[in-house]
């Protein structure tokens, strides 16, 4: 009898434990999801820049002057801003950036893009973007490219360093670093 009662209570409290494991639930996939792009000077060397960044489809809509709005500063992606790291001191055209995180910034143009690296990390899109954390500025002329239905970032290399390419819809950019 009191192995018929031991077994009733281990068995419902099995049940009762195994409801609380099954019910947990767990997000969709993100319809942009994130990424990393990484540049390396050599193929089998540590990275020297790397920038993780939420991955935006064209899904058939203008995209820049539209979607993403001319003259005002982009979170440069989807989702958080855009993040990159430098493993190593490096330049963003004259502007010496010291090794570390920080948030990359856009504006974009018709003709050119003003790119922004901004100290405030950790942050969503660009609705609390602070000018006075702007570590450096550069403007970069626009190209016209075949269309590319997802954001993208990759990287050139260069004699000196790096370009990194941002490219959307049928525009990119390319932003210099060097070493």
């Amino acid at each position: 009898m009191k192995k018929s009662f031991l077994a009733i209570i281990f068995l419902i409290t099995f049940l009762f434990c195994s409801v609380d494991v099954s019910a947990q639930k767990f997000s969709d996939i993100d319809k942009s999801p994130h990424d990393i792009s990484y540049f390396k000077s050599k193929r089998n060397a540590p990275p020297v820049i790397k920038v993780v960044y939420g991955r935006p489809q064209k899904k058939g809509r203008s995209i820049f002057g539209n979607l993403v709005p001319y003259s005002k500063v982009w979170r440069t992606g989807a989702n958080e801003a855009t993040e990159v790291t430098f493993f190593q001191d490096v330049k963003l055209g004259e502007t010496d950036i010291k090794a570390g995180t920080y948030t990359l910034f856009t504006i974009p143009g018709k003709k050119s893009w003003t790119i922004i690296l901004n100290s405030d990390t950790d942050v969503w899109g660009s609705y609390y973007y602070d000018k006075d954390k702007d570590v450096a500025r550069l403007d970069v002329p626009v190209q016209n490219i075949d269309t590319v239905e997802y954001f993208s970032i990759a990287f050139k290399k260069e004699t000196d360093g790096t370009n990194m390419i941002l490219a959307w819809d049928n525009i990119s950019v390319a932003v210099p670093f060097s070493f």
